[in-house]
């Protein structure tokens, strides 16, 4: 079986600094790196290092970023044939402004607008888990979660960044993943982080999906399923940059659910994933092995 991950693929432009500049301010204490990423990718290659059997699905332009997110994709052990050139159009890029341990993200979609239904040439298998995200058409991602429920596989949605979606897509959707943020953009519930449990758990029962998992960095998350609520602290880490660690929970989670863990289980080891992501710079290159995760679990 495999974890079939429908998204996009960014080249990051990573600019570090002591701090961001103000409106109009010019700062030259930054420091540049040019590293893979996009949440779709991003995913996948969390999912492969963690073990699992995964595949790409997506757009790239047909220049020399398009190339290296391919090559990078295959370099990871991941099915790199469902990612369509498409000509005429640039391969998506984030601009990633990090300072004092957290990020402000500017993106330009390029191929990622492009990705649509006809690009999907895989058939969902039962089974298998399908993986999307909202950097890329909400058409395409609700055309592919209708094929996945209908073939048995089972779905995993990351709302992330929020947009405004139709209701239905929901229902084809067997976990919904979000962070604060994006939790209370979806409710129009007001969550900050001094949050209660009880509050943020009412935000996920509003979502609609049978289990939606809150990821509240670091404080931990919380988790709404047939089983209840679910509460589980973060795991310690000295944080370097937090880009992609959401998307390493996603990768993570689906990975060990391939495995036959249980949603709980599969969420508290995305979370030590998680936490071994943010102690590296970068999405793609923080992206933690099985080792790391097992010793990060060992330690809790």
């Amino acid at each position: 079986m495999t974890v079939v991950v429908c998204g996009s693929l960014n080249m990051d432009v990573i600019v570090q600094s002591k701090r961001r500049p103000l409106a109009g301010e010019t700062i030259l204490d930054g420091k540049v790196s040019f590293l893979p990423g996009g949440k779709g990718s991003n995913q996948a290659i969390a999912a492969a290092r963690l073990g699992a059997r995964t595949a790409m699905l997506g757009a790239v332009g047909a220049d020399v970023f398009g190339k290296t997110l391919r090559d990078v994709l295959a370099d990871n052990g991941v099915d790199a044939a469902g990612v369509t050139v498409v000509r005429g159009e640039t391969t998506g890029v984030a601009v990633i402004q990090v300072a004092e341990g957290d990020n402000a993200i500017t993106g330009a979609a390029g191929a990622n607008a492009r990705f649509a239904k006809p690009m999907i040439g895989r058939k969902p298998r039962k089974g298998e888990i399908w993986v999307a995200q909202f950097e890329t058409p909400l058409a395409t991602t609700d055309a592919v979660f209708r094929r996945a429920r209908a073939a048995g596989a089972r779905t995993i949605l990351n709302l992330a960044p929020m947009l405004r979606h139709p209701k239905r897509l929901l229902k084809f959707v067997d976990i919904a993943v979000l962070n604060e943020i994006e939790l209370a953009q979806a409710t129009g519930i007001k969550i900050t982080s001094t949050s209660s449990q009880t509050l943020i758990a009412a935000a996920c029962c509003k979502l609609g999906p049978t289990t939606v998992i809150a990821t509240l960095g670091g404080r931990g998350l919380v988790m709404v399923s047939p089983d209840g609520v679910v509460a589980l602290p973060a795991f310690k880490a000295k944080v370097v940059d937090t880009t992609g660690a959401g998307d390493c929970f996603v990768g993570a989670l689906a990975a060990r659910l391939l495995s036959g863990a249980s949603v709980i289980d599969a969420a508290r080891y995305a979370n030590a994933a998680a936490a071994c992501s943010v102690e590296r710079l970068g999405a793609t290159p923080s992206m933690p092995t099985p080792k790391e995760v097992a010793a990060r679990l060992a330690r809790a």
